[in-house]
């Protein structure tokens, strides 16, 4: 086979494109965490009521094996994300989101995804409208479970 010079031109210029792809094809973080999230684990003091506000079972995608529920809790001012009975499929980068819809369209960043099952929810957060918990792997853009907190 024979390459002229503009048939490797065109490879060149195939392979930049594909590599500025995968350089600008990555989520956009939400309005509320342009860097990530800090996870904590949560002390719950007994002092104060530990009030249950939502909660929803987690759904996969298609070929993902995932159970449990995500839970929103407030105690005192602070609200957070408690992942209960929580197991899923293994992947890199996996993080937590609140998303307003059950795609990581506008979502809330609240950390990578650990054995801390509790993420605090930064306060300007209105839960009104960011009604979904989704577990999304950033690096490979996969969605592999969402919550719809009721």
């Amino acid at each position: 086979m024979i390459l002229n010079l503009n048939t490797t031109a065109m490879v060149k210029k195939g392979i930049y494109l594909l590599v500025a792809l995968m350089f600008f094809s990555c989520e956009k973080e939400g309005e509320f965490t342009r860097q990530e999230a800090q996870q904590q684990n949560i002390i719950i003091n007994s002092n104060e009521d530990l009030v249950e506000l939502y909660a929803g079972t987690f759904v996969p995608t298609a070929g993902i094996s995932v159970t449990g529920k995500a839970k929103i809790y407030q105690q005192g001012t602070t609200r957070f994300v408690s992942l209960e009975n929580f197991t899923i499929s293994n992947a890199p980068d996996l993080k937590v989101y609140l998303s307003t819809t059950a795609a990581p369209d506008t979502f809330v960043n609240l950390g990578n995804l650990t054995a801390a099952t509790t993420y605090t929810i930064p306060t300007q957060v209105d839960l009104t409208v960011f009604t979904y918990v989704l577990i999304h792997c950033q690096q490979y853009n996969h969605l592999y479970a969402i919550a719809n907190l009721n």
